[in-house]
């Protein structure tokens, strides 16, 4: 049975600081949040402090933990624990901590300190492995997550270099080790990427899935609405982000700049133009687009889903019209459904139809636009039509 694995990369230990279930939050850097009280019944009098009490910067009132832990017996070695907490104000979205339990010198680290990969509940239908990075650290935006699917082989495979899929809205989109599996908020990208690889319909290629704010601020809007075909005056008029500053191009920077020059030091890929792609859905279809238009040096080609061309009237759309690049050097993709959202979408990709025309595209080559009709907006729509973006872009 296939087994996709999840390594945790963090630079950060929780650590037991004395026998009664007091515990320090520390990271490399030297900053330490300590003195947090663990609950009476979650740790006994022993330095193997039951691990369900330990969490990095989450409240425990309704932290729940994977596998249930088993009161009649002390917590060993090696034990891997996933701990979940709902992020504050997105009751759809919960924070994971990870965590391998080595007792040596009373520390508890997030990653097993030989560095091995932590295999979490096999997945019969995805492989690969799941790096999992809490932050990245950029000038340009607040530290989030990052996951990294490598395909299956990749560690077998030393002499292969892979293509890079970067795609935003990152905590919906890996079916393994995610806590929305009881609901249709999940991409599933491991499992059809799975699928499409083993059936040889496309090239095996790396997935870079980076978490987006939901509850902080700034939010998802202001990095993914287009910067500048927006300006301050339009927001403030239509009072799109009731006056707050977009700042995707900040986003792009980090994507660009941060992002991709880590992944491409770090992981074998194929760091060139034509295998580069994008991808999203609903604003994060948008920001997709608006990186083609930024960075059509950097940025092969993008798949965009249910794009969200009314926020703003379409205001974008005018924008594109002398700012989309010529074709010759892209393959995109847009689609859109019929219900709820996706409603009034049509006449909107109509009009970015027409600039991918007069910009030279040809429909079926370089670029599609599909209807699905009785689609809706959702992740569970997106999830079932993925496959096709994805052999348009990575096709053998």
């Amino acid at each position: 049975m296939p087994i996709i694995t999840k390594r945790v990369h963090i630079c950060c230990i929780l650590c037991v600081s004395n026998l009664y279930g007091r515990l320090s939050y520390g990271s490399k850097t030297g900053s330490s949040i300590s003195g947090k009280e663990v609950p009476d019944h979650l740790c006994g009098k022993k330095t193997g402090c039951i691990l369900n009490s330990i969490y990095a910067g989450l409240q425990d009132a309704s932290l729940r933990v994977n596998p249930p832990l088993d009161t009649s017996r002390q917590v060993r070695e090696h034990d891997c624990y996933t701990l979940i907490a709902p992020a504050k104000n997105y009751r759809f979205v919960a924070k994971v901590v990870t965590i391998c339990v080595n007792r040596l010198n009373n520390t508890l680290p997030l990653a097993d300190t030989a560095g091995r990969p932590m295999t979490l509940d096999p997945v019969p239908t995805a492989t690969g492995t799941i790096d999992y990075y809490p932050y990245i650290e950029s000038e340009y935006r607040s530290p989030r997550p990052v996951e990294v699917w490598l395909p299956e082989g990749y560690e077998s495979s030393p002499g292969e270099r892979y293509p890079v899929l970067y795609m935003h809205d990152g905590q919906f989109l890996f079916h393994h080790g995610s806590t929305l599996l009881e609901t249709d908020w999940l991409w599933d990208v491991d499992i059809t990427m799975t699928r499409l690889i083993e059936n040889g319909e496309i090239r095996p290629a790396i997935v870079v899935a980076v978490w987006t704010g939901l509850d902080e601020k700034p939010n998802r809007g202001l990095e993914y609405m287009p910067q500048k075909p927006v300006g301050e005056m339009m927001i403030s008029r239509k009072r799109v982000f009731k006056g707050e500053e977009v700042i995707s191009d900040n986003y792009l920077k980090f994507l660009v700049h941060d992002l991709k020059s880590f992944i491409d030091k770090t992981y074998r890929t194929l760091p060139d133009r034509e295998n580069t792609l994008v991808s999203g859905s609903s604003m994060g279809a948008m920001i997709s687009a608006y990186v083609i238009s930024e960075y059509p040096d950097v940025f092969g080609g993008a798949a965009c889903l249910s794009t969200y061309w009314n926020m703003g009237e379409g205001v974008v759309l005018t924008w594109f019209k002398e700012h989309w690049p010529e074709a010759g050097a892209h393959r995109i993709y847009f689609d859109h459904g019929t219900e709820t959202y996706d409603a009034d979408h049509e006449r909107y990709q109509l009009k970015m139809d027409d600039v991918m025309r007069s910009k030279g595209y040809r429909s079926g080559e370089d670029w599609i636009s599909r209807k699905f009709e009785g689609a809706d907006h959702s992740p569970r729509a997106w999830r079932e039509r993925f496959h096709i973006p994805l052999k348009f872009l990575l096709g053998n």
